[in-house]
């Protein structure tokens, strides 16, 4: 050891024992005792004690800084082990913060928030304590996988999550419901994900296929979104860009913006429009037997907003598909202006797009839509106005175009 006894004794006044200090961590990892430590390297046993366990005394005194060295993550696991928990406990007990740990841990300051959350103690008057082995006993406990599902536990939860399928709702709107239905059960009470994760099973024949029914997107497993394809313009007569269009649009204040775009059936045959009011959300289908030309869909376009009151339309978002050829004489005819998107940017109509996605579980793409009636259209758009939106508060659209109307 390079380190010598300190020959002066006297007090050191405002002056930092920082080599001492560090000395003295050095030899308690070595497994000397606080006295013997604190001998070799001259100060009193007290001040020893309180380098190791901060100022008990003092609870509005800060935290020394670490000068044990950072500790990395403890090998490539994402879960806190056995010595990261002592570090954090013997850097509570010097007061240290939430995110002082975490940096000398490697880790982010929520994992150990939520680590000494879930894991301490609590005592009488409030007051807890983190003990590092004990919080080690209860992470040891959670761990066991699998764990049996809540769903598959409770009958009822069961089927009142079934009930919600059978109606079409989506995971999240079932779990809103069971909540505002059941307030306070919370045995009742379930998140979307775990909905999801009792949906998406590895499931063979029938099962599958019965996945496949519940969920809206058809699909039985998850798989990312895929970018839609640029599309170039296509018009001769100029167009307006949605970079024109009015602010009171694009925070959706003021009702009677509309979004549109088709839904294209088999071989590029056969096409439904959807519409969609930006604040209400509230959704219309464009009747098309005669084909998705841009006079047909015009025609459409005309005839459907002239049934709505004039405060309700006061423009139309649209992409850049040949089917808005004659989006001038729409404008002529109705006095509404349309503005189109930017190229490969669908997120400009995230309303359309998310009901197109919506509609996809009524008309599944690869099928023959002109077969659909103009009733059919719109009992389903009755429907998916019925349905309670988070975006709304869990109000729907007909509720809230009613209010306005």
């Amino acid at each position: 050891m390079d380190f010598r006894i300190r020959d002066i004794r006297t007090a050191q006044g405002p002056k930092k024992l920082l080599r001492e200090r560090e000395t003295y961590f050095r030899l308690m990892q070595q497994g000397f005792s606080n006295e013997h430590a604190c001998q070799i390297v001259g100060v009193n046993a007290k001040t020893g004690r309180r380098w190791r366990n901060g100022r008990s005394a003092d609870r509005k005194q800060k935290a020394a800084p670490s000068v044990r060295p950072v500790v990395p993550p403890s090998g490539t696991s994402r879960y806190l082990d056995e010595a990261d928990r002592i570090y954090i406990a013997d850097r509570l007990r010097e007061k240290a913060s939430v995110r002082a740990i975490a940096a000398e841990l490697g880790r982010s300051p929520s994992t150990v928030s939520r680590e000494i959350r879930r894991n301490r103690t609590n005592g009488t008057r409030g007051l807890w304590h983190y003990r590092p082995y004990a919080a080690q006993a209860r992470a040891d406990a959670r761990r066991p996988r699998p764990k049996p599902g809540k769903i598959s536990q409770s009958l009822a939860l069961r089927d009142f999550v079934q009930a919600g399928l059978d109606r079409r709702w989506s995971p999240e709107q079932i779990c809103q419901a069971l909540r505002m239905t059941f307030p306070d059960r919370p045995e009742m009470h379930v998140v979307h994900e775990t909905v999801y994760q009792a949906l998406y099973v590895q499931g063979r024949g029938e099962l599958r296929r019965e996945v496949a029914r519940a969920m809206r997107s058809g699909r039985t497993r998850r798989k990312p979104q895929r970018q839609a394809n640029c599309r170039q313009p296509r018009f001769k007569d100029p167009m307006v860009m949605i970079s024109d269009r009015p602010a009171e649009a694009e925070d959706r204040a003021v009702p009677g913006h509309w979004e549109g775009d088709l839904i294209i059936g088999k071989d590029g045959a056969s096409a439904i429009g959807t519409l969609v009011e930006r604040a209400t959300r509230y959704v219309m289908l464009l009747h098309l037997p005669d084909g998705r030309g841009a006079e047909e869909v015009r025609d459409a376009l005309v005839t459907t907003v002239k049934t709505l009151p004039g405060h309700l339309v006061r423009s139309l978002t649209w992409d850049q598909g040949s089917e808005m050829a004659s989006h001038v004489s729409f404008t002529v005819a109705t006095d509404v202006p349309v503005y189109f998107c930017d190229p490969a940017s669908p997120w400009q109509r995230g309303s359309n797009e998310n009901t197109n996605g919506l509609l996809r579980q009524y008309f599944p793409k690869g099928t023959d839509l002109a077969g659909h009636s103009r009733e059919h259209l719109d009992a389903v758009a009755a429907e998916l106005n019925g349905r309670p939106r988070k975006t709304l508060g869990w109000e729907t659209p007909a509720e809230r175009l009613r209010q306005l109307l």
